[in-house]
């Protein structure tokens, strides 16, 4: 490797203390360069030129929604093959550019993100209804992608020097990683820069060449990330960006013979029906299509009585609510051991009721939820959840001009119970009570999902049993279930919540890859 593209050690990228006036300030200022940029028209970018059509999708504020963010054109079916053939073409080029080189750009991007690290933050909390805190995390998330796997691609491209094959008499054999072809990479909205980032930097640092269609809720926040990518210098088609209907480019592009594999992140049953469509070979296709899918949770706390208290109830609150319950990872339900059940309900209901619901903008702990089918879908699970527990905090929709609904907490549920067996992806928390520790963990995994788990516990035997029998992809002990780190926490799950691609860890670009051994006799 060239002294030009040696990278120092991997570091995560720091977040930003807004008690800081100077971080404050800058944030303010942030925030103000982009309300003045707010309800422009973003083209289509296919063959690395920009498309403009009449037909768009318009983003709007969550927390005012009277305000619209953008429009950005929406691709259609000739758009999304016209995308493909593009794509096809420059992959013949862009796999053959040195791995040191791909990996160069992104750390180039990583660095053009970090010096405009506020501005891309606040488009999220204008766009996607994130306070300052969880967009800066975002941010800082998507930083930490481009220079993680940038390393990582340089590591795997040198598998052999590193991690050399068993030598033969008479042989010079060398395993390789080359890359897989063109994929379609869909995003969700949740962590519409961060995730977004992490997809699209994994697979084109690998070699390949993408069509990136993007959340229709935050499909401007996704053009941002497109044209810092050009700017450090990937080529503008190896990206396409083709936002548009999810079942119409979306179902077209998941069944093309000429689509290599999908990178999807978002809902079991879209993930499920993009499986179902990817498994059917296509006329002219001439290889399985890989799925590397995530697909949320039904995540959970579980408590035993030698737990420290106060520390589970600010887990349980903090992972019910970060980011008003729409992430993935987010703890929705917490089991609770009888011997200490009525006494940590009361803490998390009296820290719920300390929450302050308000404007993302003015930074406030609680804000919108990301659209009206979700506001809806929401508030019909928590009348479910009424009837099926005891309402103890919120309840109810929040401020009017926005999509705000309290954060909600109902207690005494039952663990086969709807809100306790299907993902709400929002701010509701149901409890459930257990007779014993070990109850507490069989409740636990009575799901179909097995994405992210806490237990809390000062026990060290029980510790050990429950990381061995809590069924899932990412388990914390003593700490809350959100929040995982790039290169620190792998992330991704078990059962119904995808393929257990471990985003951020030393194994993910396998998945964007595929090994070749070459084998000359000398």
């Amino acid at each position: 490797m060239s002294q030009e593209h040696e990278f120092p050690p991997f570091v995560n990228e720091p977040f930003t203390d807004f008690g800081q006036d100077a971080h404050r300030e800058a944030m303010l200022s942030a925030l103000s360069k982009v309300k003045s940029e707010l309800g422009k028209a973003y083209p289509l970018h296919i063959g690395g030129k920009e498309v403009h059509t009449t037909d768009r999708i318009v983003s709007i504020n969550p927390a005012r929604t009277d305000e619209i963010i953008g429009s950005v054109s929406k691709a259609t079916l000739e758009h999304a093959e016209l995308a493909m053939c593009s794509a096809l073409a420059v992959f013949e080029t862009w796999k053959k550019r040195p791995a040191v080189e791909r990996a160069a750009l992104l750390v180039k991007a990583a660095g053009l993100m970090r010096e405009r690290k506020h501005e891309f933050s606040a488009w999220m909390v204008l766009e996607a209804g994130k306070n300052w805190g969880e967009a800066d995390a975002d941010t800082a998330e998507a930083i930490d992608f481009l220079e993680y796997y940038a390393r990582e691609m340089v590591r795997l491209d040198q598998t052999n020097e590193l991690r050399p094959l068993v030598k033969t008499p008479g042989e010079e054999n060398r395993l390789s990683y080359i890359p897989l072809g063109v994929g379609v990479v869909i995003p969700p909205w949740n962590f519409p820069l961060a995730i977004c980032a992490g997809m699209s930097a994994a697979a084109v640092v690998s070699g390949n060449t993408i069509l990136l269609k993007p959340a229709s809720t935050t499909p401007v926040i996704a053009y941002k990330f497109y044209e810092v990518m050009v700017e450090a210098g990937i080529p503008a088609d190896v990206i396409q960006y083709v936002p548009g209907s999810g079942g119409e480019i979306g179902d077209y592009l998941t069944s093309h013979p000429k689509t290599r594999f999908i990178s999807f992140t978002g809902s079991k049953e879209i993930g499920l029906r993009i499986n179902r469509l990817a498994a059917e070979q296509a006329p002219g296709q001439i290889w399985i299509k890989r799925i590397v899918a995530e697909m949320g949770g039904k995540d959970g706390v579980v408590v035993d009585e030698t737990a420290n208290l106060d520390a589970a109830a600010d887990a349980i609150v903090a992972s019910a609510f970060g980011f008003q319950g729409q992430k993935c990872s987010a703890g929705s339900r917490a089991i609770i051991v009888q011997q200490v059940y009525d006494e940590l309900v009361e803490k998390i209901k009296e820290r719920t009721d300390r929450l302050v619901m308000g404007m993302p903008e003015d930074n406030a702990p609680i804000g919108p939820v990301v659209d009206h089918s979700s506001y809806k879908r929401i508030l019909n699970y928590i009348e479910i959840g009424k009837k099926e527990g005891r309402l103890l905090s919120g309840g109810k929709p929040g401020p009017e001009g926005g999509y705000f609904i309290q954060p909600t907490v109902i207690a005494d549920v039952a663990g086969d119970a709807v809100i306790m067996q299907e993902e709400i992806f929002g701010p509701v928390l149901a409890i459930s009570k257990a007779s014993d520790w070990q109850e507490a963990i069989r409740m636990y995994n009575d799901t179909e999902f097995g994405l992210t788990g806490s237990y809390f516990s000062t026990d060290e035997k029980r510790i050990a049993v429950a990381l061995e029998e809590m069924h899932c992809g990412n388990l914390y002990v003593n700490r809350k279930c959100t929040g995982a780190l790039v290169g620190v926490h792998p992330f991704g799950g078990f059962n119904m919540s995808g393929t257990d691609s471990k985003a951020g860890g030393h194994d993910y670009l396998l998945l964007f890859t595929q090994a070749k051994l070459t084998s000359r006799k000398i």
